[in-house]
């Protein structure tokens, strides 16, 4: 997976490893290594203890916590890689993952020994990224759940489709936006057209042909996510989750999918083709969604059973930063002061990727 450069000003790498526990003894992992394959004593990071236990999960990704670091037999473990740095000359090529364990040290161990493995390269110069328009217009915009930390949900949405574990969301992005007092909504919060982003009109970042829609969701009451409803979450699917969509190939491999969107909104249909800028459907609160937004990735096929891909944004500028502590704070329908993190001065960026809780202004 290649680097790409945030809002940050640094350069994110992001990507993700399977462990499995093949032996008939458990495997307590202590530490893991990410290191330059050609140089083995260079370690790019380190994880242990907490720091290493955030970034396992079971093999569902997200809601699949796990509260120790103990793998039983015949069991497997996620773990997400991510790290920055300064320079993109500072990210090897490829890199090998330097594992110590209490486990099996051969087939017919009967208890744990200390074990440490070099194993499972992983190549980080994929070439160069897609760099494509905004999707949006307008001022005032979060990147919600950005990448690259653990914490955020699209980075952990890994699934089983398809005879194999993805994650097509690994590098979404929810943008969301407010109003100049910071408020995502004015007035009823439990109405969808209280919202200041509700209907905003979406646009294609690329040009490309439309290769999938859905556009019979209706539109949820803003403070209840469907999965947490027990009378909705059983008529979730991997079809509807994101709700009314577009899938648009835009070429080299690449797929662009907008979700969420008002039913009755979308401007294009499969075999269309369509222009960077051209205006395809509107945002909105559909599928697996407790308030308005567009949730958007790249991915390497047209499905939810690819890979989310990196990318990069060609102009827009950076206009702050939500706290952490005000994203944490909030309600079901997002209540708070989102703009409190504003800056006094924009700041023009180019081929650059939103981070988590970054607020943007697009063109127009």
């Amino acid at each position: 997976m290649a680097p790409f450069l945030g809002t940050d000003g640094k350069y994110h790498v992001a990507y993700d490893i399977v462990l499995s526990n093949a032996a008939r003894v458990p495997a307590t992992l202590a530490s893991l290594e990410v290191a330059d394959a050609k140089n083995p004593s260079k370690v790019a990071v380190a994880y242990s203890g907490d720091e290493l236990l955030k970034r396992v999960r079971g093999l569902f990704g997200y809601p699949d916590r796990v509260t120790n670091l103990t793998m039983p037999p015949s069991a497997g473990r996620i773990v997400y890689i991510d790290f920055a740095t300064e320079s993109a000359r500072d990210i090897p090529a490829t890199v090998a993952h330097r594992l110590k364990f209490a486990g099996a040290s051969g087939p017919a161990s009967r208890s744990p020994e200390p074990v440490e493995y070099l194993l499972t390269t992983h190549s980080l110069s994929a070439g160069p990224l897609r760099v494509i328009k905004p999707p949006l217009r307008g001022k005032n915009w979060v990147a919600l759940n950005g990448c690259c930390l653990p914490e955020t949900a699209h980075r952990v949405s890994d699934a089983p489709i398809d005879g194999t574990i993805t994650d097509a969301q690994r590098f979404a992005i929810d943008y969301k936006r407010f109003n100049d007092a910071g408020s995502f909504y004015e007035g009823d919060r439990t109405k969808n057209e209280s919202y200041v982003d509700y209907g905003a009109e979406i646009l294609a970042v690329a040009d490309g042909t439309v290769v999938a829609t859905l556009d019979t969701e209706e539109a949820n009451e803003p403070g209840i996510l469907p999965a947490n409803d027990p009378n909705r979450a059983s008529k979730i699917t991997i079809d509807n989750v994101d709700g009314n969509h577009i899938i648009i190939d835009i070429g080299g491999g690449a797929y662009a999918f907008y979700a969420h969107l008002i039913k009755g909104s979308l401007k294009v249909k499969v075999g269309d083709k369509v222009k960077a800028g051209d205006l395809i459907a509107q945002l909105g609160n559909t599928g697996n969604s407790n308030a308005s937004h567009l949730h958007f990735h790249l991915m390497d096929g047209q499905s939810l059973g690819s890979s989310g891909i990196p990318y990069l944004m060609d102009s827009f500028e950076l206009a702050g930063q939500v706290p952490d502590a005000v994203f944490e704070a909030a309600d079901d329908f997002l209540s708070g002061n989102f703009g409190s993190g504003r800056a006094a001065q924009p700041q023009p960026r180019k081929d650059e990727l939103p981070v988590n809780l970054a607020i943007v202004n697009f063109p127009g």
